[in-house]
């Protein structure tokens, strides 16, 4: 995930769309008004293992989602090879990455949005359902023959289920993964650690150690400064003492499997301890108060100049604070590293789900005489092996080559630091590996386009952690969903803003219990009340 798109996912509503966006559409596309053939165009017999090409050639129109690290070019390779491979012209709407979730909201809620809606997140289609602006994606898995592959071998379907509404059915085609793939944790100067002979810390009181020390040894220093507002750092320390928090906060709720209910994170004894830790690194000037609130710039400062030791990152950023200590502290002067995510009270524990951003498609598609055509697409795309690396690794003999079933990038192709001498870049130059359409996979694909430290890190992560099991879901009724919209986003709020304080030493934590009875002002029991009813209706019908 980019690293902008934390926040990007979290914003709601809708804005004024520009006059620049560019609205393709083909005349084929409303063809089949009138209960003409839905299926011109679509492979006879198509099934996993094929390769997708339109019986006719047909244009669709696609939402993109333009990213300026690597912006819209019309002459990408990319382009080119879908339309001669499978016969399909995609016709782009282009929205800024800024503006995506609203400017994709706003087509979608005006009936001008494009045929397929890529990089929607679960749950992001909820808001979409009850005006029926969206296909039920589920009641067609079987014109999607690699989708349905992939879920059965990989068994998908408890994830799956997650995705369901009231009615039974799912209107996202999430991302597939095999595994959980981890990506934040805590970069470290390893130089530092290793000159003082101290441990790479496993748990988060080694890293409190850790930090002790190195307080000691560099009274000047801060050791931990963050960015990202911190949000990254308490979700990936949540998991580890038992809860949810920052970036995987999301409504707040979490399933208690002893009571077979949900309960609202930030009230329990686990949320309690993980603010206790925090609070004590910042009390003890092991952690910068700063870091809740300067500005990512900030922070990458202070680490890539030496002024701190720790921070928040993921595979791309480290690459990035490596370009920028090369210049600050000097080549060979330094190292950095990401560590497996520090284990907590709980344990050795990973969050995370193996479904990804996907697609929604426009039920208007149900109307082109294309349908079928048009699902078979995003099938071969989206889900087959075949496209899959297509979308990742571009075109074989002309950004990368592969024997004996590995692959390597072409000597002038680049991408995140694989071929650094590489002039041309696989995003920027060629359209590949792009979140528009370079998502999901299988491990040994995911792996291809690492780094062995990246791919270290992985398999480090595999080997050390549990991961958690899904919560289940809580399909809401259209009426219960406006309910708890308005309930959870003002408790979201104030959990925010107490967390804060609590960490920070604003308020005392010993004042905890009374936070939380006045959650239960702010309509906390009604809120769990109607998920617990939704949720006891869910498991009952099933």
């Amino acid at each position: 995930m980019g690293i902008g798109m934390k926040r990007l996912f979290s914003s709601l509503g809708a804005i004024g769309l520009s006059a620049a966006l560019m609205v393709g559409c083909s005349s084929n596309e409303s063809a089949g008004k009138d209960g003409g053939n839905t299926s011109k165009g679509a492979m006879e017999g198509y099934k996993a293992g094929d390769t997708f090409k339109a019986e006719e050639k047909f244009d669709l129109s696609i939402l993109y989602m333009d990213q300026p690290t690597y912006p819209y070019k019309k002459d990408w390779l990319l382009w080119e090879k879908i339309t001669e491979t499978t016969n399909v012209t995609l016709k782009p709407t282009l929205v800024p990455l800024s503006d995506y979730p609203q400017k994709r909201s706003l087509l979608i809620s005006s009936g001008d949005a494009p045929l397929v809606i890529p990089k929607t997140y679960p749950g992001e289609e909820s808001a979409f359902v009850a005006s029926g602006a969206i296909l039920p994606v589920s009641d067609y898995i079987d014109k999607m023959p690699h989708f349905k592959e992939k879920v059965e071998k990989w068994n998908l379907e408890a994830e799956l289920e997650g995705l369901k509404q009231n009615d039974g059915k799912y209107y996202l085609l999430p991302g597939l993964h095999e595994e959980v793939w981890p990506d934040y944790t805590l970069l470290i100067r390893t130089d530092i650690f290793e000159k003082h002979n101290i441990e790479i810390p496993s748990t988060w009181d080694e890293l409190y150690t850790a930090m002790k020390k190195l307080k000691e040894l560099y009274p000047d220093v801060t050791p931990f400064s963050d960015r990202f507002t911190f949000n990254s750092t308490l979700n990936i320390a949540a998991t580890g003492f038992g809860t949810k928090a920052g970036w995987g906060f999301g409504n707040g709720l979490s399933y208690d499997e002893s009571k077979d209910e949900f309960i609202y994170a930030a009230t329990t004894n686990e949320y309690k301890e993980m603010l206790e830790y925090f609070h004590k690194l910042t009390e003890e000037g092991l952690l910068d108060k700063e870091s809740f609130t300067q500005e990512d710039d900030q922070a990458i400062q202070k680490f890539v100049t030496g002024k701190s030791f720790i921070i928040n990152g993921n595979s791309q950023t480290i690459n990035l604070h490596r370009t920028d200590m090369d210049k600050t502290l000097g080549k060979g002067k330094y190292s950095i590293s990401k560590i497996t995510v520090p284990g907590g009270p709980a344990g050795q524990l990973m969050g995370g789900s193996r479904l990804e951003n996907g697609v929604m498609i426009s039920a208007k598609a149900k109307e082109s005489e294309n349908f079928e055509a048009i699902l078979q697409f995003i099938d071969w795309l989206y889900y087959s092996d075949e496209g899959q690396e297509f979308a990742k690794w571009g075109v074989e003999g002309t950004t990368f080559t592969k024997e004996n079933g590995v692959r390597k990038l072409v000597e002038d192709v680049n991408y995140n630091g694989l071929n650094p001498e590489g002039t041309k870049d696989l995003r920027v130059d060629y359209g590949f590996s792009g979140g528009v359409f370079a998502y999901g996979g299988t491990t040994e694909l995911l792996h291809s386009m690492m780094s062995e430290e990246e791919v270290k890190f992985q398999e480090d992560m595999a080997k050390t952690k549990t991961t958690i099991p899904q919560d289940p879901p809580i399909p809401y009724s259209v009426q219960d969903r406006e309910k708890v919209s308005l309930l959870s986003t003002p408790l979201k709020d104030y959990t925010d803003q107490n967390t804060l304080k609590f960490i920070m030493g604003d308020r005392d934590l010993k004042e905890f219990d009374k936070f939380v009875e006045e959650l239960k002002g702010q309509g906390l029991d009604q809120y769990l009340e109607i998920a617990n009813k939704t949720y006891k209706e869910y498991k009952k019908n099933k």
